[in-house]
């Protein structure tokens, strides 16, 4: 199994890139990983193995860049380079921590998108309460979306979670601000419709509030919607263990029980940082290609590795088109 990887998107570029594909190729026997950037900085930081190899560029899309404009221009960047590598099928998968409107443009232009999907969508797995983590899109891929949209995302994420996550018949759940079935616009209305009607364990409409719950494998919404609602949990929680970190800091008795607690309250945060689950994949594509987060550390890159040879080695890809070109078909 080959990977692409762009050693130089990031904030922590490229030495965290470098050494979550150090603990990678020692996990993960089965893998050929080739990086793409500035081949100096790189080797400060690569163990030598004949199942790595890197492809030197000084060209880097910044975090600034405009997207699309980037990706047409910078012909020779390491984010293009790595697309173009899926492409030509020379890997069969592909990382990025960079520009995330850049990557999707890399996905969509280079990559290309699986025919009779709309719109490709940004996936994440989110931390729940009980550990189990559940599958959100679109986060951001996409700021509308019609009700046919939400249903592709469906289909996507429940062929997602079954074959990589391992869950039976995920539940799917309609992000939405009531229960019932007639709450919401007239998007998450006739979504709901279409969803009822599909072939999938759809469980219902799901406030925001119960998402850190757990009550559904799936959620599916629009990408404005959804990517506020990743930065709400996000905030929140870096909130929450700062407050944390306040209090037991605040004097002698509590700077002891923190002592006492301290595994747990690295548990705790582990629990709730959804790096642990990989990064978020851009559903729809013609092969796997990973958005990796901005502040990726070497464990989260090692995750979003993981998560690449996991999609490429239960063929969700192949499952996603040939269940389209079915649904198509049936219409």
């Amino acid at each position: 199994m080959k990977l692409a990887i762009d050693a130089m998107g990031g904030d922590n570029a490229p030495k965290e890139i470098v050494l979550g594909v150090n603990k990678a190729i020692k996990a993960f026997l089965d893998i050929e990983v080739t990086l793409f950037g500035k081949e100096q900085e790189i080797n400060k930081y690569l163990e030598k193995s004949s199942r790595v190899k890197v492809v030197h560029t000084d060209d880097v899309i910044e975090g600034t860049d405009e997207p699309v404009r980037a990706v047409r221009r910078k012909k020779n960047a390491s984010m293009v380079l790595m697309a173009q590598a899926v492409a030509e099928g020379k890997a069969d998968a592909c990382i990025s921590a960079g520009n995330t409107g850049a990557l999707m443009a890399a996905g969509l232009f280079i990559v290309g998108r699986i025919d009779g999907i709309e719109r490709p969508a940004l996936a994440p797995t989110l931390p729940t309460i009980d550990g189990q983590g559940f599958v959100m899109l679109d986060l951001g891929a996409n700021a509308d979306a019609k009700p046919e949209h939400l249903l592709q995302y469906a289909i996507m994420g429940s062929i997602y979670a079954e074959k990589v996550r391992g869950i039976k018949k995920p539940r799917i759940g309609l992000l939405n601000i009531g229960t019932e079935a007639k709450k919401g616009n007239d998007l998450t209305k006739k979504a709901y419709e279409l969803l009822s009607e599909a072939d999938l364990h759809f469980v219902g409409n799901i406030e925001a509030r119960e998402l850190l719950e757990g009550p559904a494998d799936v959620i599916v919404t629009d990408g404005f919607t959804g990517n506020m609602v990743l930065k709400s949990i996000e905030g929140t929680a870096g909130s929450l263990f700062s407050l944390l970190k306040k209090v037991f800091m605040a004097n002698l008795k509590s700077k002891l029980a923190a002592g006492l607690m301290k595994n747990e309250l690295k548990g705790l945060k582990n629990m709730m940082d959804y790096t642990e689950y990989g990064g978020a994949g851009l559903f729809g594509l013609n092969s796997p290609v990973i958005k990796a987060h901005g502040s990726s550390n070497a464990n989260a890159l090692y995750n979003a590795v993981r998560q690449a040879r996991e999609m490429t080695s239960h063929q969700v890809t192949t499952i996603i088109k040939k269940t389209i070109q079915k649904e198509t078909k049936m219409k």
